[in-house]
């Protein structure tokens, strides 16, 4: 009898579950916590909230406060890209800034003092990866670089064959997440068609690997077509 009481509650609790999950679902088919309000007073002045996008015309922000904020490149989510190993595409990013062997040209000043090793940097995510990109900022402002290098090629910043090097390799990297990832590719096709946008605000003229959100955009779209 008792066996038969606890699998009814167990079905109640589940039924319950269901209902209270399909309150949460608008009529578009997605869920309304992807455009929490929240009070304009707690919202950071670097970002850009969850209600600022427009519902009705299919944006959504992909905001760190909701789930969709795993597509930031903060966000930790462990991948494998030629070989290497990440915890976020943040610290792939700050991580092509370090040196990458004892022979490297960032290291000709020894009075230049890196405080992490790339390496380091690869595993970090979040503000964590972007603090050490900030301290590389500065150790390359010193020697006059205005280079990264991954797998030992030096990508110029500024250039536009730099920029684009640099874009495709943040865009392997970003399919590579959502791949090796499925609850990333699931939450990815759930959003269908709608239009991303960034939680922060941009630079005047961003250059290609920043638009994080058309990134994802893409690979949606290449991923439906698999």
């Amino acid at each position: 009898m008792m066996k038969i009481i606890s699998i009814l509650f167990f079905c109640l609790l589940n039924f319950l579950s269901c209902v209270h999950a399909q309150k949460n679902i608008g009529n578009d088919g997605f869920p309304d916590s992807w455009w929490i309000e929240i009070p304009l007073d707690q919202v950071k002045d670097w970002e850009i909230p969850p209600q600022a996008a427009r519902r009705d015309l299919g944006e959504v922000i992909l905001s760190k406060r909701t789930e969709l904020g795993i597509f930031s490149n903060l966000s930790e989510a462990h991948f494998v890209l030629d070989g290497q190993k990440y915890s976020s595409i943040e610290g792939l990013w700050q991580g092509m800034k370090y040196p990458e062997n004892n022979q490297d040209e960032r290291l000709k000043d020894p009075n230049i003092i890196w405080p992490y090793t790339r390496e380091q940097v690869y595993k970090m995510s979040g503000f964590e990866a972007k603090k050490a990109g900030d301290l590389a900022n500065e150790n390359m402002k010193k020697l006059g670089i205005k280079w990264i290098t991954y797998q030992g090629e030096k990508i110029e910043y500024n250039s536009d064959s730099g920029q684009i090097k640099h874009y495709n390799i943040i865009y392997k990297a970003s399919l590579e997440k959502v791949k090796q990832n499925e609850n990333i590719k699931n939450l990815l096709l759930q959003t269908k068609s709608l239009k991303f946008k960034p939680d922060h605000t941009q630079q005047p003229n961003p250059k290609p690997a920043y638009l994080y959100f058309d990134i994802y955009m893409r690979i949606r779209n290449e991923i439906k077509a698999e």
